[in-house]
């Protein structure tokens, strides 16, 4: 595949426009081989998922919680943001996208 046919194929295999629709997903980063995105608040507490193509053709979905750096305006302290992963699943198929992403946020990709 090209490389931007990537992204776009695995936002078809999610559910494309329904899937944005349904789950409120947005900010999407497509790069060569992977689609990252920002999610809405969900019961797992991840607030991005990166999907990225293997090479024996299956997806790493990997679910994380990224927290911004802040600064405390009162007291000029600083703190360092911080990435977490909260779910990291390897070698799964393209069939198993939508119903993975169901599980761990609890909301549904489609009617």
């Amino acid at each position: 595949m090209a490389d931007m046919t990537v992204a776009n194929e695995i936002l078809r295999q999610l559910g494309g426009n329904k899937f944005l629709i349904m789950t409120g997903a947005n900010h999407l980063i497509r790069d060569t081989y992977s689609l990252s995105m920002k999610l809405p608040r969900n019961m797992s507490k991840a607030n991005r998922l990166t999907i990225e193509l293997q090479a024996d053709d299956t997806y790493k979905m990997r679910f994380r919680k990224h927290t911004p750096d802040r600064l405390n305006k009162k007291t000029f302290e600083f703190k360092p943001g911080k990435i977490e992963d909260i779910k990291v699943f390897d070698s799964v198929y393209c069939d198993q996208l939508q119903e993975l992403f169901t599980s761990v946020t609890g909301m549904y990709t489609h009617l």
